[in-house]
């Protein structure tokens, strides 16, 4: 008898004293088990006289009830106190500000592009592209530039190592791959990424440019002028003011660099204007007999004219930038403006 009391005490005792729940499971294995110490002593009931039986069977019954309530209030206790050290751990400040979920946006350069683009084909324009890797005939030969003309050096093209192939300096070889593989007449544009070592406020060595090309029989400088004004308005959504400079391009003649009253400035002069009032937005002319003869287009019978803008450039002006490089700077907090 004495003997049982001092198991429950020492049953008890251990399990009040367990820290953690897999402490409390091996002290119910160890005295509730198949083979547990309780267990044992009701298997020993068997063996005993019917009065002892009797007097011994209440007590290790009850013995057994009491270290299993013991045990389950144990294992609540535990497990309540697992989750709310558990809930202070992973808490969260209901009080702080909520996270926006950010939606993103077009670049401001790709909107310019498509701008530029649905405004080309309300005029009737194609969109054609290709190969930013070229050879020299397509970037330069069939554009009348010369061996010897400044552009073809390695100071001004990016040629790639050991293989004839350049960056195009230029979308114009897309102008002649398109007469060779349709003809004439034709009315294109050609916008993509092209490549010259340069890098300043207004330049950077990877751009975009947007070419046009309009070739079919009586085509005139005021067509040209025409189209170019029309585009300008819609894209300012405002009237412009324009002046044609002359200029020299081999690929045209004649020829005309565009200046716009600087946007920035409302032609006051400003840093990005170098304080003239105007900028070079782009150049232009007639197409040049050399370039039509190079893809086989009889240039008595017809004659065309060429435009090449930069869209980087034209993003500058449509939301004020003042440093065309800012575009490329992955800046998000200058990207998140033209949301």
């Amino acid at each position: 008898m004495e003997n049982i009391q001092q198991l429950i005490q020492s049953a008890q005792e251990e399990i009040k004293t367990a820290t953690d729940l897999v402490a409390v499971e091996n002290l119910r294995v160890k005295y509730l088990g198949k083979k547990g110490l309780i267990t044992a002593l009701l298997k020993q009931l068997g063996s005993m006289s019917p009065d002892e039986r009797k007097q011994m069977g209440p007590i290790i019954n009850g013995a057994k009830q009491e270290l299993q309530q013991l045990i389950n209030k144990t294992n609540q206790a535990l497990t309540t106190a697992q989750l709310a050290a558990s809930l202070a751990k992973e808490s969260i400040d209901i009080t702080l500000p909520g996270r926006k979920q950010t939606v993103g946006t077009l670049h401001p350069i790709t909107k310019v592009r498509q701008r530029l683009e649905e405004l080309f084909v309300s005029m009737g324009f194609d969109i054609a592209t290709g190969p930013e890797i070229e050879d020299e005939f397509y970037n330069f030969e069939a554009l009348n530039i010369p061996a010897h003309h400044p552009a073809r050096t390695t100071i001004d093209t990016f040629y790639l190592k050991d293989i004839p192939y350049l960056l195009r300096t230029h979308t114009s070889p897309v102008q002649i791959r398109t007469m060779q593989k349709q003809g004439v007449p034709i009315k294109t544009i050609a916008p993509g990424r092209v490549y010259r070592k340069d890098s300043d406020a207004t330049h950077v060595p990877m751009f975009h440019q947007l070419e046009g090309l309009v070739v079919d029989e009586g085509v005139t400088f005021s067509d040209l002028k025409g189209i170019l004004n029309n585009l300008l308005e819609s894209f300012f959504e405002r009237k412009v003011e324009l002046r044609f400079r002359p200029s020299y391009f081999p690929f045209t003649e004649p020829s005309a660099e565009v200046d716009l009253q600087c946007t920035l400035c409302n032609g006051k002069g400003c840093r990005v204007c170098s304080d003239t009032g105007w900028i070079e937005i782009l150049g232009c002319g007639m197409v040049h007999p050399n370039v039509l003869q190079a893809v086989n287009v009889d240039s008595e019978r017809y004659t065309g004219f060429a435009f090449g803008l930069g869209i980087d450039r034209f993003a500058m002006f449509r939301y004020g930038i003042n440093d065309l490089r800012m575009m490329f700077d992955n800046d998000l907090a200058f990207l998140e403006q033209f949301y």
